[in-house]
This record gives structure tokens, C-alpha cells and sequence, in this order.
């Protein structure tokens, strides 16, 4: 498992990948940044913070933990991670959407080395999470899934037969973490389909559940390492976060949710906004 960062740096690493998110995106013309830039910490905490358990110069070691991020429009966030942590040249990265490129707008596994599903068909992730701790039991391995859910990805049906067997089956080493931002592409969730009660909707299923605030990276390091004790029924994490987290106009307007930064006065000021911490 590589070093975990301190908090510090943790801080300004999650700096560096909301910017490198907002060049790639604006590059490509196209991308979902405030989606991306709300699960920031998550992934961070994830790579950087001593819970994932991988080798980036071996990506297919077989006692890897996997990742597998189900809201799969939140691919930069990916990439950009995946190229921190040394998985490929980071380069790559500015190949984002591009024709013929393995950077795609989704995660696509086997173009690029650390993707383990194709995602972007919301409501599969949790499903992947399921089949990949049932393949560690058959395997007689140990390696932990995680699996990153998007709000408006919960609407889906899908979502909750996933969360049915996973407590019928027993996978007990398998962790959700819900990027709860409040909002999808059209609108509030509360408006689209409320997802509330949400915690109690998880304990009936038989989950082990925590919430947590989402951009507070140590919390969230503690929340992840508190439920890796969980040894009876598998966990969510139920984090509160801001879409578009840390550029105001993004925190502000849900409809940037499928859309870049092209403008050049607004490309400046999140640029600034990021560069100095204003918020």
C-alpha cells in the first residue's frame, strides 16, 4: 500500500486535481466538472489517504482492492487520480474525449491501466461491487471493493437489487460511498425522485451505514478506516457534499452538471478561485 499523504498535502493534492480537472475538461470542450469536483475528497481519501490497498506499477496484482467508480461521467476525477498516484504519465490526461483515445468520457476498463469497470450506464457500479467480492470468496482472496454511487444514480432500480444481494450473499468486504450532492442533471434529487429517508433505506437493506461530511478529508479517511471493522454486513458511506465544490459559480448552478468551463473570464476566475483557496 503506498505511503499515505498528510493532511496538508492531502489538501493541496485535492487542489491539484480539481484544477487538472478543470483544464482537461475545458480542453476537451465537454466533461462533467462539477460532478467530478464534488467526489474530490472520496477518491483522494481513497488513493492518497491509506485506504486503498494497490500497486499502480503492477495495476492487475490480484490482491489489489478495487475502485470501481460507478458514477462513471465523473471519469476526469479518475484519470486525474489515476495519474497521481502513478498509474500512467499524467500527459495522457490532456487526451481527454479526444477521437481514438483512451482517455474516454467514461471509464472504460482495459484502455487505460486502473480502470476496473466500464461505467457511464448508471446504476451498474454497485453490481460490479457485488460480483468482485464474489469473485475474491471463489478465489480465496481478500481484497476489499469500493464503489462510488452517484445520488441520482439511486433512482435506479438496479442500485437497490445490488444492495439486496450484497446483504443476501454476505459481501461483507464490499464498501459503498455515495457522493450525496443534492442534485442531478435536471435538478434537485428532492424534486426528480427524493431519495429520503436514505440512511434508513440502507439499514432495511441490510447495509452498515455512516454519513459523514464529504469534503472534510480527514473525516471521511476516519469514517473509511471505521468501517473496514465492519465485519458482519457489508458498508455505505453516505457523504454529504457540494456539486461543483470549490469554484462559486459551479457550487451555485446545478445545470453546469454536463458542462465545461470554456469561457475565458470564467475559465480565469475558477482557475483563481482554485489557485488561492478562496473557497
Amino acid at each position: 500500500m503506498p505511503e499515505p499523504l498528510n493532511t496538508q498535502d492531502l489538501t493541496e493534492l485535492c487542489r491539484k486535481l480539481r484544477l487538472d480537472i478543470l483544464e482537461m475538461t475545458t480542453k476537451a470542450g465537454s466533461g462533467h466538472v462539477s460532478s467530478s469536483y464534488s467526489a474530490v475528497e472520496l477518491v483522494a481519501a481513497l488513493f492518497f489517504g491509506g485506504i486503498l490497498n494497490y500497486r499502480p506499477d503492477e495495476p492487475d496484482w490480484p490482491e489489489r482492492d478495487r475502485f470501481i467508480m460507478s458514477k462513471g461521467h465523473a471519469a476526469p476525477l479518475l484519470y486525474a487520480a489515476l495519474a497521481h498516484a502513478g498509474y500512467f504519465d499524467r500527459s495522457e490526461i490532456w487526451r481527454l474525449r479526444e477521437v481514438d483515445s483512451p482517455v474516454q468520457g467514461h471509464p472504460i476498463k482495459g484502455l487505460m491501466p486502473g480502470v476496473e469497470a466500464t461505467t457511464g450506464s448508471l446504476g451498474q457500479g454497485l453490481s460490479f461491487g457485488v460480483g468482485s467480492q464474489l469473485g475474491a470468496r471463489l478465489a480465496g482472496k481478500n481484497y476489499r471493493t469500493y464503489v462510488l454511487l452517484g445520488d441520482g444514480e439511486c433512482e435506479a432500480g438496479q442500485v437497490w437489487e445490488a444492495a439486496m444481494a450484497a446483504a443476501h450473499f454476505g459481501t461483507i468486504r464490499l464498501t459503498a460511498i455515495l457522493d450525496y450532492n443534492k442534485y442531478q442533471e435536471m435538478g434537485p434529487i428532492s424534486r426528480e425522485m427524493g431519495l429520503e429517508p436514505l440512511a434508513q433505506k440502507w439499514l432495511s437493506f441490510g447495509w452498515h451505514v455512516a454519513e459523514v461530511d464529504g469534503h472534510n478529508i480527514e473525516a471521511v479517511i476516519a469514517s473509511l478506516t471505521a468501517l473496514q471493522q465492519v465485519t458482519d454486513k457489508p458498508a455505505i458511506l453516505i457523504a454529504h457534499t457540494i456539486k461543483g465544490k470549490g469554484v462559486s459559480f459551479l457550487e451555485a448552478d446545478y445545470s453546469w452538471h454536463g458542462r465545461a468551463v470554456t469561457k475565458s473570464d470564467q475559465l480565469a476566475q475558477a482557475r483563481q478561485e482554485l489557485t488561492h483557496g478562496t473557497r
